[in-house]
């Protein structure tokens, strides 16, 4: 039998320009967590027991760098960073979506205006703060967006339009390098 080597959809992508850095994050575990009708509350007890995390209200998130909720939809989230703990299975409908999105990182002073190029989504701090997450469109694709820290927001596209993705944001960054 063949081995088939996982490789990442932008392996190697660091692009900076403008003071705005444009990473591919490494590939890590994501699965779709959509807690069963009627059994939340018992979702939430397990989720604490095995994270010590709550499910995430709409447009937020949960956790840390290490493991993290993201809200992707109504009464649904990306669970980042770890394998789902088996007491959650009796409670959601748990998907595996490692190999389907790609995960892009922007950090930088001038990140926010790299982004409203692309997005009609309001990211002003005051609206769009640390751990708050949207389900949006980049360009002409659908993405989920989260603000990590004031200026480091991570891009989840799906991997088909990943390359697609970094060219949008690259050559925003270009423009905004241009008007310096």
């Amino acid at each position: 039998m063949i081995d088939l080597i996982p490789k990442p959809p932008l392996e190697g992508l660091d692009l900076t320009l403008a003071g705005v850095r444009l990473r591919a994050c490494p590939m890590a575990p994501i699965f779709s967590i959509a807690p069963f009708r009627g059994a939340r509350a018992a979702f939430d007890a397990a989720l604490d027991q095995a994270y010590g995390l709550r499910f995430p209200d709409p447009c937020e998130s949960t956790g840390d760098a290490r493991v993290r909720l993201i809200w992707t939809g109504r009464d649904q989230a990306f669970l980042c960073g770890a394998v789902p703990d088996p007491g959650l299975y009796p409670f959601a409908a748990i998907t595996d979506q490692s190999d389907g999105w790609a995960v892009l990182e922007l950090a930088g002073p001038q990140s926010a205006a790299v982004l409203a190029r692309l997005t009609p989504f309001d990211l002003r701090l005051r609206s769009f703060g640390a751990g708050r997450t949207a389900r949006t469109a980049l360009q002409h694709m659908i993405c989920v967006l989260l603000r990590v820290e004031q200026d480091v927001f991570r891009i989840f596209v799906m991997r088909s339009m990943a390359k697609t993705a970094a060219h949008e944001i690259g050559e925003a960054m270009k423009s905004l390098a241009a008007r310096e």
